[in-house]
């Protein structure tokens, strides 16, 4: 079965809706879909097929997906996967770690982050030397929420550099206690 590639992720931002414009599934005048095609039970294979055949040429397929995701929604095809296929999604999502919307948001977008990806905004604003009051206008928080997420950052940064330095060799340095051939020569 070929793979078909994803069209890059337009991210949402908090309360955008407007990427359902956009969307195949969406009925208009000239081109009547209906709805139940995404509900189908799971013996329904060719409502299935039909299904994924329209979220497979969808311009806002991944925008779908991600937002099945963020909002928990279970039910139904969504971005071209079944429930069963955004399961294991859904079990990954506060893990994920796309650099793509952590981009967007240092941008100055206001799109949905996972806590991971909050961390890495954090990260890269303290390496920049970004202010807090700025970090809290990017992730919507308050001006002492982000002097926390900077220490928490400091914190991790210092623990990791404990974690990869060299221990020191405690005590007096050992002798060398190899026997050498000059060691071996006889008293005369």
């Amino acid at each position: 079965m070929p793979k078909t590639s994803m069209p890059p992720a337009r991210h949402r931002t908090l309360g955008d809706h407007t990427w359902q414009d956009r969307a195949a599934c969406r009925s208009t005048e000239h081109h009547q879909v209906d709805l139940e095609l995404f509900f189908p039970e799971p013996d329904e294979t060719d409502k299935i097929a039909a299904a994924k055949a329209l979220c497979a040429q969808c311009p806002v397929r991944r925008t779908c997906l991600d937002a099945a995701l963020e909002n928990r929604d279970r039910d139904g095809i969504r971005g071209g996967l079944t429930e069963e296929e955004r399961e294991s999604l859904h079990k990954k999502l506060p893990r994920r770690l796309d650099y793509a919307r952590v981009n967007a948001v240092l941008a100055g977008r206001d799109i949905h982050l996972t806590e991971r990806e909050r961390e890495a905004v954090a990260l890269i604003a303290h390496r920049d030397g970004m202010p807090a009051a700025r970090l809290a206008w990017l992730l919507k928080v308050t001006e002492e929420h982000a002097e926390k997420l900077y220490r928490r950052t400091r914190r991790k940064l210092r623990n990791r550099n404990l974690a990869t330095a060299k221990p020191k060799k405690r005590g007096r340095p050992r002798k060398n206690t190899t026997v050498s051939r000059d060691d071996l020569r006889a008293a005369a």
